[in-house]
């Protein structure tokens, strides 16, 4: 079968959100400001091993999302980066996930849990809703990277990516977006995403504010030791943003 064959070519639907193509044409076209970080990897055997895994399971009859797994690195160089929200992996149903953390694709009926309550925190925290109901991207072109550790998941089955590979790329990337030369805002939320900040505070880069909570997922938001609902990162971020990087817009959530 040819790889056009095996992914689906462009036969899909416009609103498919299933994985077309091989992950090495997906890499090929990575904005030109990350590929420091993504060509070496998938030249790694790690980045190759994470390849054949992932085309493997296609050929198996797996469904595996998003089509766009580099979207949230569309939109800001890693030196343009504002702030970090860090998310696990995509959502497993059809038509969700979109290449951003915690974003769904326009028009869902259904919002998932998490994002409802991220967008109730940002009304409670900032006193108006959210300019955003489902897509993120409008957070993302403000320079609000919306990164999940593992960046492709099958239909049905949550973190079934995980640990393949993935993790290696996306610690890399945070590193990378820590090593500017700019304080940057990293909300890290629940304990998966906290494991991270080791990567983020790190000696001589730059003094990042780091807002950690637990997950905003229902079964998690409201528990100590830190609830994400009323954790006010979304106006702390701001705040933060116009001490250090002064003359910049805040940011509208």
């Amino acid at each position: 079968m040819t790889q056009t064959g095996l992914f689906g070519g462009d036969s899909a639907g416009a609103t498919d959100n299933r994985l077309r193509e091989p992950l090495a044409d997906v890499f090929a076209r990575v904005p030109d400001a990350w590929r420091s970080i993504t060509d070496p990897f998938i030249r790694s055997s790690e980045g190759q091993a994470l390849a054949a895994f992932v085309e493997q399971r296609v050929r198996e009859g797996a469904l595996v999302y998003p089509r766009h797994v580099f979207r949230a690195l569309e939109f800001a160089a890693p030196d343009d980066v504002r702030v970090v929200i860090l998310g696990q992996d995509p959502y497993h149903g059809p038509d969700q996930a979109q290449g951003l953390a915690f974003s769904v694709a326009p028009g869902q009926k259904k919002i998932p849990p998490s994002l409802r309550n991220i967008l109730k925190e940002v009304a409670a925290d900032t006193g108006a809703p959210s300019i955003c109901r489902d897509d993120l991207s409008a957070w993302a072109g403000q320079g609000v990277l919306l990164l999940n550790s593992a960046l492709t998941v099958e239909d049905g089955a949550p973190q079934s990516h995980a640990n393949r590979g993935w993790e290696t790329l996306t610690d890399a990337l945070l590193a990378r977006v820590a090593a500017q030369p700019d304080p940057a805002v990293f909300m890290l939320w629940g304990a998966s995403a906290q494991r991270k900040r080791p990567l983020i505070e790190r000696p001589g880069l730059a003094q990042h504010l780091v807002l950690q909570a637990n997950h905003p997922s229902p079964l998690s938001a409201l528990r100590p030791p830190v609830p994400f609902v009323g954790s006010r990162p979304f106006t702390r971020a701001n705040a933060f943003l116009a001490t250090h990087r002064p003359g910049a817009e805040p940011i509208c959530w």
